[in-house]
């Protein structure tokens, strides 16, 4: 497992409220996603469960609009792996908005992943959102 992945990642045109609550709005969650199952809140203490049931988790800490902090469990970790911990802070910028990430104990494919999975299709899904 990866010590920490650190990433900055802009979104033009979009702000943190909004990165936030595709985040832990379940209906925005799944359609970046192509709609896969999504169980998410903004609760702190609630469980969640990703990408039909494969990533499962509990958010530890959330300051609204803010900063999400999660402990994650996926369907690739070993059984004696510690669960992640994801921290993700969300900032308006000049331009838009950010959201600066930290993923530590991760499997090491989540690095490639987190684009693929999760960046590309957030900024798809704020463009098709102002069309």
């Amino acid at each position: 497992m990866n010590k920490a992945i650190e990433q900055k990642i802009l979104f033009k045109g979009a702000t943190a409220a909004q990165l936030f609550d595709i985040i832990v709005n379940p209906k925005k969650h799944s359609a970046i996603h192509g709609g896969a199952a999504t169980k998410i809140s903004n609760k702190e203490g609630d469980t969640f469960s990703l990408l039909n049931g494969n990533l499962n988790g509990k958010n530890l800490f959330i300051i609204p609009g803010r900063m999400i902090v999660q402990a994650w469990r996926g369907n690739v970790w070993e059984k004696d792996d510690l669960d992640s911990i994801l921290i993700l802070v969300f900032s308006d910028t000049y331009n838009g908005a950010q959201i600066e990430m930290v993923h530590a104990f991760t499997p090491g494919q989540f690095t490639e992943l987190w684009d693929d999975i999760y960046w590309q299709p957030m900024k798809e899904f704020i463009k098709r959102g102002k069309e």
